[in-house]
């Protein structure tokens, strides 16, 4: 290999970590090596991203394979897709063996399509629309506006109505994302004390259809969009619970069903602002019969500087939708001006609270 004389081209290099300093233990790294690994996070979602795109845990599930024969499947360059691979393999998402085969981790598991915890569609949804609107972050700094309108030129929900591979995307991302947390809700709430629970913004009713299971005296209805309400119809009837749920389109800035001593709202708030979400629950006030309740499932951020997901979540909503996570002070301010006091936080097994309120 030929030297250079460029004295600066020699300092560029000096500043590059080292493969001792790559390998040094996290708690041993210096400030600036910590934050190399930080701010080239992207660099590790997006390699996981098209290896979720392309469905290479699934082709993997079977045994290990090489990279030309997932590119002849994949219709994909092999030295391009091995240089994805080893660079996974580098961090735990695969394991790269003899004969430039590649096989899957514990970690890789969950890439699978279909297999419980499946995070393929929700690496697939942060990896395309989301990925580019994060892209736009500052945008949304400067002007307290969602990026993902900006890049876009229409709302989040408007784009998945008009996009409807986007929107399967999305909808399979939620139903396995929330899966584990709509089991701890239905674990940790006394959904036996009602009679009728109204869903709104259910999504496929996945978490109702767990709530009316574990109570069979409760009969439920599910408050959807048009464009979401028929695979929700479909999900009921497949759950065999058509006779206890009635399902309702229609538009929660408007109106929402009345009749139910319950309304719950699952990870809805989240994706507002605060006058958007005191417009939906003043509606659902309205709604509320005299002595009902308020559910609110949603992430409650904590003070403090321990890791939070939340958090984290809190810039996604900035940047996505417009919304926010809010902490327990900011839910009792947002209920009040609804007309709703706050009476509960409970915490679940996922991280997540159940969010209780009643009319002031």
């Amino acid at each position: 290999m030929l030297k250079s004389d460029d004295p600066d081209e020699h300092a560029a290099d000096e500043d590059l970590p080292s493969k001792q300093e790559e390998d040094a233990p996290v708690n041993e790294r210096s400030p600036a090596q910590t934050l190399l690994q930080l701010t080239s996070g992207y660099w590790v979602s997006q390699a996981i991203y098209v290896v979720a795109k392309l469905g290479i845990a699934d082709l993997l599930k079977d045994g290990a394979k090489t990279c030309a024969d997932l590119a002849k499947v994949t219709g994909t360059d092999a030295q391009s897709l091995s240089r994805v691979m080893r660079a996974l393999a580098s961090v735990g998402v695969c394991t790269e063996m003899d004969g430039g085969r590649f096989g899957l981790t514990p970690l890789a598991g969950p890439l699978q399509t279909g297999v419980p915890d499946s995070m393929r569609a929700w690496a697939i949804l942060l990896g395309e629309e989301s990925y580019r609107a994060w892209g736009e972050l500052l945008y949304s700094v400067k002007t307290g506006e969602p990026a993902f309108d900006h890049v876009y030129h229409m709302r989040r929900f408007e784009y998945l109505g008009q996009h409807p591979d986007a929107a399967d995307v999305f909808n399979t991302a939620m139903t396995a994302l929330f899966g584990r947390v709509h089991a701890a809700v239905v674990k940790a709430y006394p959904f036996s004390g009602f009679t009728k629970v109204v869903d709104v913004g259910g999504g496929n009713g996945f978490l109702l259809t767990l709530i009316l299971k574990a109570n069979p005296h409760v009969t439920g209805v599910l408050f959807e969009t048009p464009t979401v309400i028929q695979d929700a119809r479909r999900y009921i009837e497949a759950a065999g619970l058509t006779a206890r749920c009635d399902t309702v389109a229609g538009d929660f800035f408007v109106a929402i069903p009345e009749g139910g001593d319950a309304h719950l709202l699952a990870h809805v708030i989240q994706s507002f602002d605060d006058d958007r979400s005191v417009t939906i629950l003043r509606h659902c006030r309205r709604a509320m019969a005299p002595h009902g309740k308020l559910l609110l499932v949603e992430p409650v951020i904590s003070p403090g500087n321990a890791p939070s997901f939340a958090k984290l979540l809190d810039l996604h909503m900035l940047v996505v939708t417009g919304g926010r996570q809010r902490t327990e002070a900011e839910y009792r301010t947002l209920l009040g001006s609804a007309g709703l006091r706050l009476t509960n936080v409970i915490p679940t097994e996922s991280g997540e609270s159940i969010i209780e309120g009643v009319r002031a």
